[in-house]
């Protein structure tokens, strides 16, 4: 097979490594061409690096093209692969910052809340030129396929607004169902069958079988409350499973910013997170362990290189879908992966329009989706709130609309437990203006709030946040190598 696959964002060095390999497991697909893109010239020459000693070590015909110039490599694009950060690591920031400032403390800042919310205004107006740029050069029936999040809110644009044919993917359920194979005692998640749904970072285990026998949620609590790490790690995770009856796929620090309870209060954030790793809750903990892995990967990199000459182990395949969606439909090899569409009556209690996760079979005939799920009403509930938020984000995107903005933001379930109106407002007129850069749709609106930012009498603070850890420097990240490295 000959074809053409784009990654938009592919500096995004770790994870574009991973997709290529992963793609490059299917022996059908060994001369293909990879048509990488970036705004940044010094990350597109890494990489590309990286993955030509990849194909060189394996002696594959694959071909590998850099270019800053998207429009060329999409032209001819059978498959285009985002995993775009829009405004880099600057921008986000300023995501986690200024929130802390009206006391509102975010582990991830990524989905919704404060600080995933202004992502998705940075993001929709790039992902639209991608869109329009697709529908122009690249192959009639090309496929988008979006890792970048917010999830749910690009790939509704790029549905909505784009015209695209597009699915957005993600790895939480992958991950939860390996959690829960490993506290039910089973060798594998071979043994698990599941069905998950709901939408992208608060999708749930409505349906569990191990081996073919039903797990209900008491077996499951006592399953997660024996486990020596994660009945420390997952406490709020957890304690959602006993109130809801069913378990979410997201980390403990992911799931805490999506809900309007456990962040409310310095306190509650210090008794349900754990500091053992960034993900279980840490403040602005996604954000340090993207800053240090950037660090590290610059610094090391003649270390990545040089493993980059080791053969494709195709045992080693990881559980991205991106991989198995494309052998699927290329090969008519069925696959079922959890894919984020358009709701169109496949969740009955969840809105027509909103963009659902759930279960799907893909084959040559495209992406088929698993229809009429209901999930448990809590569930729906916690959704909803979650889509409407995302709704008003996504439109405030098209337009430009300020207020429609500060509304999406006043909705959102942490940003409401926790700030005023007033503040609000505020808050979003300072993040407006510090993103200007990247806020194209915004333009007409920061004079006017600049000025009411000179003039505004909400009071703010200074404030690391409940739980905020400093980035480590690479010889600290050395040390901590070192040690793990000996103790294991």
């Amino acid at each position: 097979m000959s074809f053409k696959i784009a990654i938009i964002g592919a500096g995004s060095v770790g994870f574009t490594k991973k997709l290529f390999t992963d793609i490059l497991c299917v022996p059908e697909f060994k001369d293909i061409e990879f048509a990488l893109t970036d705004v940044s010239e010094h990350n597109l020459q890494m990489i590309k690096a990286i993955l030509d000693r990849i194909v060189e070590a394996n002696r594959l015909p694959t071909r590998v093209t850099a270019t800053t110039d998207r429009r060329k490599a999409l032209e001819g694009a059978r498959y285009v692969i985002s995993c775009v950060r829009v405004g880099g690591l600057e921008a986000y920031a300023d995501d986690i910052r200024i929130p802390l400032k009206y006391g509102i403390d975010q582990c991830v800042g990524d989905t919704i809340c404060a600080g995933g919310i202004l992502y998705g205004q940075r993001n929709i107006p790039v992902i639209l030129d991608f869109c329009k740029d697709i529908r122009e050069v690249a192959e009639t029936n090309v496929k988008f396929l979006n890792y970048a999040n917010p999830m749910a809110m690009n790939t509704w644009a790029a549905i909505e607004y784009g015209k695209v044919d597009t699915v957005g993917l993600c790895h939480g359920v992958q991950h939860g169902a390996e959690q829960i194979a490993e506290v039910l005692g089973a060798k594998s998640t071979q043994e698990l069958d599941y069905v998950c749904s709901g939408i992208n970072h608060q999708t749930w285990f409505i349906d569990l079988r191990l081996n073919g026998r039903p797990i209900n949620k008491d077996e499951l609590v006592a399953a997660f409350e024996a486990h020596p790490v994660y009945s420390r790690q997952e406490k709020l995770r957890i304690d959602v499973l006993k109130r809801f009856g069913v378990y979410s796929t997201e980390s403990n620090g992911h799931l805490s910013e999506y809900l309007p309870w456990y962040r409310k209060r310095p306190d509650e954030i210090t008794r349900w997170i754990d500091m053992s790793d960034w993900i279980h809750g840490e403040t602005g903990g996604y954000l340090r362990y993207s800053t240090e892995t950037r660090n590290w990967f610059e610094t090391e990199y003649p270390q990545f290189l040089e493993a980059a000459s080791k053969p494709i182990d195709r045992e080693k395949r990881s559980n991205e879908h991106a991989s198995h969606i494309l052998e699927a439909l290329e090969t008519n090899r069925v696959y079922r992966g959890h894919f984020n569409v358009k709701n169109n009556g496949v969740i009955t209690n969840l809105p027509q329009d909103a963009i659902i996760e759930s279960p799907g079979f893909v084959d040559r005939f495209g992406i088929n989706m698993a229809a009429g799920i209901t999930l448990p009403e809590a569930c729906a509930a916690t959704c909803i709130a979650s889509i409407n938020v995302q709704r008003m984000s996504v439109h405030a995107a098209i337009s430009g609309d300020i207020d429609l903005l500060k509304l999406a933001v006043l909705h959102d379930p942490l940003v409401g437990a926790v700030s005023t109106p007033e503040e609000v407002w505020q808050m979003v007129d300072e993040m407006v203006v510090a993103q200007a850069a990247w806020l194209p749709q915004y333009a007409h609106a920061v004079p006017a709030a600049r000025e009411r930012l000179s003039t505004s009498k909400v009071k703010t603070r200074e404030w690391a946040g409940a739980a905020r850890r400093s980035v480590r420097s690479i010889e600290e990240l050395r040390a901590e190598k070192a040690a793990l490295k000996q103790a294991g």
